[in-house]
């Protein structure tokens, strides 16, 4: 009888053996936290599709971002809930919106921490779209100046990273103009390039109370069907101007984040989004898979596809696993 010379079992006997030998590897560094911030004062409260996950005050906020940093995460991406809304998202670029007062908060108490803010109109709008609409449809350009005034309050009050993520075109370029035209030009653009019209999202709809009142997001954000058109659009950003790029969804779309990673050198993000992270959730809680070795699994997809961050809701929780 022959055996096998080449034994791949040898270096898999042991996690000692194995650790020495992996390909990849997910570190705390590597993840981004999403928070959410609301107006008012008062107690975080849970939000009901998304389990371990908080409406917070700008209190609160402060004690959880402290807590993100303690454990290794770098970095947290703040999305706000203000309390008015209108259909020219007014308080989006207000100086004393939600963001804006989180994000001065923020910069004092935790000072060290990476602030990225996301850049959309959708949680301001009255109508729930990610631009201004007229007749009918979202109106891109008059949309961009909207966008680039609400980057500029973002990185006044303390941002160290603006993230467009309405998939409006020109916007990076447009950004990018109006923080450098206001002495902003060390503040970093992290584009949402590939971001995808996905039925992931439904969670994160709920908790930013940002589903469109009327009609959806395909007439701007891409068909799921299209890789080619995303490394377009990555192009394209990059060229305007961003610094980072990012796929969004994450797990769904791990050819795409390969194909970026193939085609260009610049940073990649991939957002492991709300219906992601729900799904997780859920089949843990009725004892259908661990919850941290499915999520650290999926965490490690990601980063194997090419990303080099990790936005992740379990972003905190997987740093302590790490650990």
């Amino acid at each position: 009888m022959s055996f096998p010379v080449t034994r791949l079992r040898r270096l898999r006997r042991t996690d000692a053996l194995r650790g020495m030998v992996r390909e990849t590897r997910v570190t705390p560094s590597d993840l981004i936290q999403p928070l959410f911030v609301r107006a008012g004062s008062g107690p975080a409260t849970p939000i009901g599709s998304m389990d371990g996950q908080f409406h917070h005050s700008i209190e609160t906020l402060v004690d959880e971002a402290a807590a993100v940093h303690t454990a290794g995460v770098p970095a947290v991406i703040l999305f706000g809930l203000p309390d008015h809304k209108d259909e020219a998202a007014s308080s989006a670029y207000d100086d004393e919106g939600i963001v804006q007062m989180a994000l001065r908060a923020l910069r004092l108490a935790v000072p060290e921490l990476v602030l990225i803010t996301d850049v959309c109109l959708c949680q301001y709008t009255s109508h729930g779209h990610c631009g201004v609409v007229r007749d009918g449809r979202v109106d891109n350009d008059i949309t961009l100046e909207l966008l680039a005034q609400t980057a500029v309050s973002h990185a006044q009050a303390g941002a160290d990273i603006v993230a467009p993520s309405d998939m409006m075109d020109g916007r990076v370029r447009a950004i990018r103009a109006a923080l450098d035209g206001d002495g902003l030009s060390e503040t970093a653009i992290m584009a949402y390039s590939a971001k995808f019209a996905s039925a992931f999202y439904g969670p994160f709809r709920d908790a930013a109370h940002s589903t469109p009142q009327e009609g959806d997001r395909r007439g701007y954000q891409m068909d799921p069907a299209n890789a080619n058109e995303a490394l377009r659009e990555v192009l394209l950003d990059i060229e305007e101007g961003a610094d980072m790029v990012m796929v969004k969804p994450a797990m769904p779309y791990l050819d795409v984040i390969r194909r970026v990673r193939e085609e260009t050198l610049a940073p990649i993000a991939a957002y492991q989004v709300s219906g992601e992270y729900a799904m997780l959730t859920a089949a843990a809680r009725d004892g259908l898979l661990d919850e941290r070795a499915a999520a650290l699994e999926a965490l490690t997809a990601i980063k194997r596809a090419g990303a080099d961050l990790i936005i992740t809701y379990h972003a905190s929780r997987a740093a302590a696993w790490l650990a």
